[in-house]
């Protein structure tokens, strides 16, 4: 069965022209488009390849030997190239470009700017289109996931409360503020982690563990740096927030908590200008 807004395993089973005509396995019946301009080069009837199937204005199925780079049910950054009243075109890697319609845009988009976009196949219309207002497409409960879990990030809007992000591709959530402890960039991705699934299933986000094993994971990373750099760093905590950032990818408040138990530790000593390894 052909799927379309994904990439199939499709047969040559005619020659025109102007293309191509393309079958899947087991289906003579549904047949697709694929137009000489886009298709590899001595391909022949017979022949298979992979090929992203879509439709064209008339609800026809085409063919792409190109992959592009989001597909039906996919979450991607993507550029804007057009924009008119009816909706905003966006670069998806194809020699057409991808529709968002008015109505399924977050905001008034720009053309040159990137954005959050949602694909999804509009069954009123038999085409794929995409969508900035992600709230439509994402989950906004949990199944499964639990504080403390590794999850990837986009951050596709802000808000009073904090940043709206997309987590695995499937769930919306929420960084407040206070957990982000740096600005982030809509169309940012972030590696973070659940803080808190509330009682009704929605999900709190965080750029680190607060918790002991996060802290113990950190204490770790520092003993691991100075241990790489001789027993000595020039990243106390006087530091600049961006410094420390970029070293160990934590707020300023939760290194110097991790300095502080080291320190308790008797494992390093810290002076104004550097933090040492203590060595035994």
């Amino acid at each position: 069965m052909i799927q379309v807004g994904k990439t199939n395993q499709l047969q040559v089973a005619a020659e025109f022209p102007f293309g191509f005509q393309l079958t899947a396995t087991g289906d003579d019946d549904t047949t697709v488009t694929l137009a000489s301009t886009s298709a590899p080069a001595d391909l022949k009837v017979g022949d298979t390849l992979e090929a992203f199937v879509t439709t064209d204005n008339a609800g026809a199925l085409i063919a792409f030997a190109q992959t592009p780079l989001i597909q039906i049910g996919e979450t991607r950054v993507l550029r804007a190239v057009n924009a008119t009243d009816f909706g905003a075109f966006f670069d998806w890697g194809l020699e057409k470009d991808l529709l968002v319609p008015a109505q399924y845009q977050e905001q008034p988009v720009n053309p040159g700017m990137h954005y959050v976009v949602h694909a999804f196949y509009d069954e009123k219309t038999s085409r794929v289109l995409g969508a900035t207002k992600l709230h439509y497409f994402l989950r906004d409960k949990e199944t499964g996931l639990e504080p403390g879990t590794q999850v990837e990030c986009i951050v596709y809007s802000k808000t009073e409360l904090g940043y709206k992000v997309v987590v695995n591709e499937v769930y919306a959530g929420l960084i407040f503020h206070f957990d982000a402890f740096k600005p982030l960039r809509i169309g940012e991705k972030l590696d973070a982690v659940i803080k808190n699934v509330r009682e009704d299933g929605k999900l709190d986000i965080a750029l680190q563990r607060v918790d002991k094993v996060g802290r113990r994971t950190l204490e770790e990373a520092i003993i691991d740096d100075l241990e790489a750099h001789g027993g000595f760093s020039t990243l106390t905590d006087k530091s600049q927030p961006d410094e420390i950032y970029a070293r160990f990818s934590v707020s300023k408040a939760a290194y110097k908590k991790a300095l502080g138990a080291l320190y308790k530790q008797r494992k390093i000593v810290i002076d104004k200008q550097a933090v040492r390894l203590v060595t035994k």
